[in-house]
C-alpha cells in the first residue's frame, strides 16, 4: 500500500478536488480494504484521531510500555496511508498531550526521541507523496531542542506541499491551546466587544486547519482527553474497542461508514 504509483485523474469525470478519482483510488491501492457503503461524495475533509491503547496492548502482549508505542507507529502510517487514498484534505493525530509530562521521566524520554525518530524514518516518504507535515502546540522549555528542529526540518521540508495536511498535535492541550488564543486577543490589543469566534479561531495554533467533521478515539475510551476543545464543537465522535496498535486502514473506514450513517445537524432539527 506504500506504491509509488501516482494516480491519473480520471478522464470521465470533471471532479479534479480529491487526489485521484474514487475507482482508480480504490482500485489501485485500498485492495484489501471493504469499502461497503461508502459514499465517495461524503468522506470527511478532516479526521481527527486519538491513538490510545499503546500501554495496554503492551501489557497484554507481556512486553514493556514503549514497545506498545512503537507498535503504534506501524498502525498510524498505515492510517496515513489510507487517509491518503482516501482523499482525506487534513488528518490529525494527538501524539503528546501537555498531560503526558506526568508520566514516568523515562517513558517521556523515550517519546520524545521517538517522535523524532519518526520524523527522521518517515518526513522524506511523506515529502514524496505531496503530504504536509504539520505540528501545533505549545513550543516550550521541556521540548528538547533536536526534536524542535527536527520539527522545523519536517514542517519546511513539506510546507509547499498540496495533499493531505497531516497535522501532530505535540505538547498539546485543547484548554491551553485557547489560553494561548486568550493571550494573544490580550497582546494583540483587541477590545472586549471586538472578540467574537472569528478573532479567537484566527489565533489559534493554525486558523487554517478546518473543524474535524470527525473524530476517532481508540482503546475503548469514551472521553476526547482535552483534544481539540474548540475545534470539535460538531463533530461526530465514533469510539472503537481496538487498541491503537492493531488499528489499521479498514477501522478507518469502518468509522467513517459509521460517520456517514448519522444526521449531522449542527444544533438543528432532524431533516425531513
Amino acid at each position: 500500500m506504500r506504491s509509488g504509483e501516482v494516480l491519473e485523474p480520471c478522464r470521465t469525470t470533471s471532479d479534479l478536488a480529491r487526489h485521484g478519482c474514487w475507482p482508480h483510488r480504490t482500485g489501485g491501492r485500498l485492495p484489501a480494504v471493504d469499502l461497503t457503503g461508502i459514499d465517495p461524495a461524503r468522506i470527511p475533509r478532516h479526521v481527527a484521531v486519538v491513538m490510545d491503547g499503546n500501554g495496554r496492548w503492551a501489557t497484554q502482549q507481556g512486553l514493556k510500555r514503549t514497545d506498545g508505542h512503537a507498535a503504534g507507529e506501524d498502525a498510524l502510517f498505515d492510517t496515513v496511508d489510507g487517509a491518503i487514498e482516501l482523499g482525506l484534505d487534513w488528518f490529525t493525530v494527538y501524539a503528546f498531550s501537555t498531560e503526558n509530562w506526568k508520566r514516568p521521566t523515562d517513558e517521556v524520554r523515550y517519546l520524545m526521541g521517538f517522535n523524532k525518530g519518526i520524523l527522521d524514518r518517515h518526513a522524506e516518504d511523506l515529502h514524496s507523496r505531496n503530504v504536509r507535515i504539520n505540528f501545533i502546540g505549545r513550543r516550550d522549555w521541556r521540548v528538547p531542542r533536536g526534536v524542535a528542529r527536527r520539527i522545523d526540518w519536517a514542517t519546511d521540508l513539506t510546507k509547499d506541499n498540496t495533499g493531505l495536511t497531516f497535522t501532530v498535535a505535540f505538547n498539546y492541550g485543547g484548554r491551553a491551546e485557547i489560553v494561548d488564543a486568550v493571550k494573544r486577543l490580550v497582546a494583540d490589543g483587541v477590545k472586549p466587544e471586538k472578540i467574537d469566534e472569528k478573532a479567537i479561531r484566527t489565533r489559534l495554533y493554525d486558523p487554517s486547519m478546518p473543524d474535524p467533521e470527525l473524530m476517532v478515539r481508540t482503546s475503548g475510551e469514551s472521553r476526547i482527553s482535552n483534544y481539540l476543545l474548540w475545534e470539535l464543537a460538531y463533530s461526530e465522535l465514533v469510539f472503537t474497542e481496538v487498541l491503537w496498535p492493531d488499528f489499521r486502514q479498514q477501522h478507518l473506514v469502518d468509522a467513517i461508514r459509521e460517520y456517514q450513517a448519522r444526521d449531522r445537524r449542527f444544533g438543528g432539527v432532524r431533516s425531513g
